[in-house]
């Protein structure tokens, strides 16, 4: 279980805690139970990695504030949306006997020992997180999936999943479905129609070996009947000079 130690706050305005953050400190709340709210402030640095834990919304944690310790659960962070750095976080006491409904992420385990991804096949997560009812005292930080001996076409489904003593999914009345190992989606590009290719052929010109076009027999022609033009020119000029 993690620990962290914060500090109780006393910022009245906005500037306050500004100056706060600019120190390095997060505000937060602490909130829940039979006692009073309190303002608190943590150490950014010292819940960085925490943060960035999938586990961090379900793992219960030990708070010190002030030489007190308390048994805590995050349940909100926001975020400065330039820099991404928290700027607040609250915290909710565990009250013995208590249950909440919690958001638990789920863990895929042994995919290398799954015939059916070894075949290509494909899986396919219908929920990364599976909202739970849990007694306070027995909050699971994540729910593990074995996919050992799956095929293409195995369908897990929140039956088989083992969870702990008196959590319950959220969701009641029907089995629903986490993850499938299915078959890989292949795109097959169509062809094109045979009348199509054709008309394309004869448009597209043919190059020659060395990336010349090569003259169609339309160009040859036109070709042909210059060079006749000049040499008939040529001998007109000839002649024209003989009778002077």
């Amino acid at each position: 279980m993690a620990a962290l130690n914060a500090i109780k706050r006393e910022t009245k305005t906005k500037g306050d805690i500004n100056k706060l953050r600019v120190d390095g400190f997060v505000p937060g709340i602490l909130y829940g139970g039979s006692e009073q709210n309190k303002k608190i402030s943590l150490n950014k640095n010292s819940i960085k990695n925490l943060i960035d834990s999938e586990i961090f919304f379900s793992a219960i944690l030990d708070l010190e504030v002030d030489g007190k310790k308390e048994k805590v659960l995050p349940r909100d962070i926001s975020f400065d949306p330039l820099s991404d750095e928290p700027v607040h976080i609250d915290f909710l006491r565990i009250i013995k006997g208590a249950k909440l409904a919690l958001e638990i992420p789920v863990k895929f385990i042994n995919s290398e020992k799954s015939p059916g991804l070894k075949k290509g096949g494909v899986l396919n997560i219908v929920r990364r997180k599976i909202e739970l009812r849990c007694p306070t005292e027995n909050i699971p930080h994540e729910l593990v999936v074995d996919l050992n001996n799956t095929e293409i076409g195995t369908s897990i489904k929140i039956s088989s999943i083992k969870l702990p003593e008196n959590v319950v999914p959220t969701i009641q009345g029907r089995d629903f479905v986490v993850a499938t190992v299915a078959t890989p989606t292949i795109v097959i590009e169509p062809e094109k129609p045979a009348e199509e290719t054709a008309l394309e052929d004869e448009t597209t010109t043919e190059a020659s070996p060395d990336g010349a076009e090569k003259p169609t027999e339309e160009t040859k022609d036109q070709g042909d009947k210059a060079k006749d033009q000049s040499k008939k020119a040529a001998e007109g000029k000839k002649e024209d000079k003989t009778k002077k």
